[in-house]
């Protein structure tokens, strides 16, 4: 852990800063937090947050995050994944840890995800009231604010439900409701009557795919090691980057100042290859009669629910497989109500398609933090 104290404005200590610590660590050189482990059962289920996995994240990432633990007594109350972002970062990825002295290179901090972005990047342990959410958030960004040093020019958080963006929310801290995040609720008995409930050329579109797929070869399992996993992320990260460009072109939200700004990096192979072993995660694979990965997404399951934080194919015109995706869902759907999870969630992207699928939409906010009003 490194800290650099920088005064953030004249403030005063509230109940809040009195009772409660920020830790900020690390992942590259940091040992895990004490008690992380315990919380992240609680509050931080999904496996974005296994602090090996961020580990790996962190090393292979051009903006690496930190983590922010939130104590109270000691007992872990909450936390924030921050990914620092400078302008010259580049191709270089691995940047090295900071030292304890280091000049004041401009950057900025996106609390965010980047490969779960419909799922926020602040978390806290049970009931806590927005108004000691507010209070907390405003400790973090103290605490950033000395880690980082007087470059820090403030921090976006990215991908916010309503609650957790009303507390992030204040005077000189404009908001901007982005693409949404797809939910499907799930009142289903059967995928049949999931089936029943679309629409009649909708549900035709679904019988076909699961037809075409019928014809394939079809794996899935939880834990599965018998992939390879760069093969995975070359089709993951072709299938990002075309996306990424027609969302572009069609005008997306996601637009700052009409600056096409994606800080993200490419789907590590080490990374994958670590997630797709984990045994909450099922991976499905689409392979013709030659072998040929036509596609594959991954799912995560949970008691709060499941979601498909990957999928990706080859396109139609190098050999892919049309509507493939909606087999897909259709087999998550069949997994949501065979394991009885409340939901399933699957991304910000064809909204239009998975509305048709009967997914609806929950709201997600960014709120941005200039450094004159951070921690205030």
């Amino acid at each position: 852990m490194t800290r650099v104290p920088t005064p953030v404005g004249p403030r005063r200590s509230g109940p809040a800063e009195q009772d409660v610590a920020v830790e900020i660590v690390d992942p590259r050189v940091d040992p895990e937090p004490s008690g992380w482990a315990k919380f992240r059962k609680r509050a931080a289920t999904a496996p974005m947050w296994d602090y090996s996995l961020l580990r790996v994240e962190a090393w292979l990432s051009r903006n690496p995050p930190v983590l922010a633990v939130v104590r109270e007594g000691g007992r872990v109350l909450g936390a924030c994944l921050a990914m620092l972002c400078g302008p010259a970062r580049g191709q270089a990825f691995a940047p090295r840890p900071p030292r304890r002295w280091r000049p004041p290179a401009p950057c900025w901090a996106e609390v965010y995800l980047p490969w779960f972005s419909g799922h926020p990047a602040v978390v806290f342990r049970g009931h806590v009231p927005e108004a000691q959410q507010r209070a907390l958030l405003r400790l973090f960004e103290r605490r950033l604010a000395e880690h980082v040093g007087v470059g820090l020019l403030g921090v976006v958080y990215r991908a916010l439900p309503t609650g957790l963006a009303g507390a992030a929310s204040g005077p000189r801290r404009p908001r901007r409701e982005i693409d949404p995040t797809t939910v499907l609720a799930n009142r289903f008995d059967s995928v049949e009557d999931w089936i029943a409930a679309l629409r009649p050329p909708v549900r035709q579109a679904v019988r076909e795919s699961r037809a075409v797929a019928a014809e394939l070869d079809v794996t899935a399992g939880a834990g599965r090691t018998d992939l390879d996993a760069a093969e995975l992320a070359a089709l993951l990260n072709e299938h990002r980057a075309r996306q990424d460009a027609r969302a572009w072109r069609s005008g997306q939200r996601a637009r700052v100042a009409g600056l096409h700004l994606d800080t993200r990096s490419p789907v590590p192979t080490a990374y994958l290859d670590a997630l797709v072993r984990r045994p909450e995660v099922t991976t499905r694979t689409y392979r013709n009669g030659t072998g040929t990965l036509l596609g594959f997404h991954t799912l995560i399951d949970g008691e709060g629910g499941m979601a498909m934080p990957h999928w990706a194919a080859l396109p139609a015109g190098r050999g892919g497989v049309a509507r493939l995706s909606v087999d897909a869902y259709a087999r998550c759907v069949g997994n949501l109500v065979e394991r009885g999870r409340p939901e399933l969630t699957a991304g910000r992207t064809l909204l239009d398609l998975k509305a048709a699928l009967g997914f609806d939409t929950r709201t997600l906010v960014s709120v941005a933090v200039p450094r004159p009003v951070l921690g205030r």
